[in-house]
């Protein structure tokens, strides 16, 4: 295993191996292994949590640019003191590095309000398989010269190249925050309720929908809306009055809140702990849409209720499996975001990507002609 120190070393690893023919896996600390495609064997296999500096943070100026293989917790603590923030709420956060998180293009609940990371990305510096480093945006919040590459890199699974640095823009932490879940009898009343939320003046960072059986976590019972909000004590004050008309709820505050969404954010990571042949389906879909999708599912639901994304919970992947036929069916964006690595060659794990396929495997030829990088990681498409 290759652990460079810097991303001169980080593309001089790469230009090595490549120059020889030889297969490359590149990863930081290997937290969503069971995420993507199967992870084919490597002749070379390089790790980026070595690159763990910070190399640039001045809190005025709303940036930061820290190298790849720094924890993503850790960024999180260090922007904390200055009450700052990057609120995209990855899961396995703890031992995740940031290079993971960009290349998975994870997110959590907050992405409602804040967006994924192609939102708060402002500039990345890559390594590729030629040996040069390629950079990509900068350190200003808005800058619009010349083709963001850096958007390429995110959610491609290090397929294309390796990321080495990266630029946040960041966002200042809510004079006060607090939280609040609401229960509700049916999967329609969960719904409306959502409906008069969105429908209304106040604009939460996170509505986050549970099923029984996920609600039960965290001691609810029935439909449950989680739902996150900031602002002045006025502000939520309203919070607290509106959202006591849709029915009796619990409100947080203080350190109960991280506790709530620190449950939430880990709940792709505790299942799949849980159930070593398990998988995670994810469903992309209209808020309108939203309710047939999750009512399909037989066990464990968390669904972003207020972005349109559903997480469903299998613990077996034969059963995730033959869920995904309905889910082809009946037309819905579904894929099978996490599943046991020995399982995945015999599954179909993306099995309607659509016409953008074509132009990701284009792309994959410019940076990667003879298909060394990370192979099958991209859900055995690329």
């Amino acid at each position: 295993m290759l652990a460079p120190k810097t991303p001169l070393e980080l593309a001089e690893a790469l230009e090595e191996a490549a120059s020889h023919g030889r297969s490359i896996s590149v990863a930081g600390n290997s937290t969503k292994r069971r995420m993507g495609g199967p992870v084919e064997p490597a002749e070379v296999c390089i790790s980026t949590a070595a690159l763990n500096r910070v190399l640039a943070y001045e809190p005025r100026d709303l940036t930061i640019s820290v190298e790849a293989g720094m924890r993503w917790r850790d960024l999180t603590r260090l922007l904390a003191e200055h009450r700052q923030m990057v609120p995209i709420d990855p899961p396995f956060a703890e031992t995740a590095t940031v290079g993971g998180v960009i290349a998975a293009n994870s997110s959590g609940p907050r992405r409602r309000l804040y967006g994924t990371a192609r939102d708060l990305v402002i500039g990345m510096q890559y390594a590729m398989l030629d040996g040069k480093l390629a950079q990509s945006g900068g350190m200003v919040v808005k800058n619009v010269a010349g083709l963001d590459t850096a958007k390429l890199m995110i959610g491609s699974f290090g397929t294309l190249a390796a990321i080495a640095v990266i630029n946040f823009k960041l966002i200042p932490c809510p004079e006060h925050q607090r939280s609040f879940m609401l229960a509700f009898d049916d999967l329609p009343s969960a719904i409306a309720g959502r409906d008069r939320i969105l429908r209304g003046a106040l604009t939460p960072a996170a509505i986050d929908l549970l099923n029984p059986a996920a609600a039960a976590g965290l001691g609810s019972r029935g439909w449950t809306l989680a739902i996150r909000a900031g602002g002045n004590s006025a502000a939520l004050n309203r919070y607290e009055r509106e959202l006591a008309e849709l029915g009796t709820g619990v409100v947080f505050d203080d350190y109960r809140q991280e506790t709530l969404w620190r449950h939430i954010e880990d709940f792709v990571p505790r299942h799949l702990e849980l159930h070593r042949d398990g998988a995670i389906v994810r469903v992309s879909c209209t808020l309108k849409g939203m309710e047939p999708v999750v009512g399909s599912f037989p066990g464990l639901v968390l669904a972003r209720a207020g972005s349109g994304v559903c997480y469903g919970c299998f613990e077996q992947a034969e059963a995730a499996a033959a869920w995904m036929s309905q889910a082809v069916s009946s037309g819905w964006k579904a894929v099978i975001e996490f599943a046991p690595e020995a399982k995945k060659p015999s599954l179909d794990l993306w099995p309607a990507p659509g016409a953008d396929l074509e132009i990701m495997k284009r792309i994959k030829t410019l940076f990667d002609p003879s298909n060394l990088l990370n192979r099958g990681r991209l859900y055995r498409l690329i």
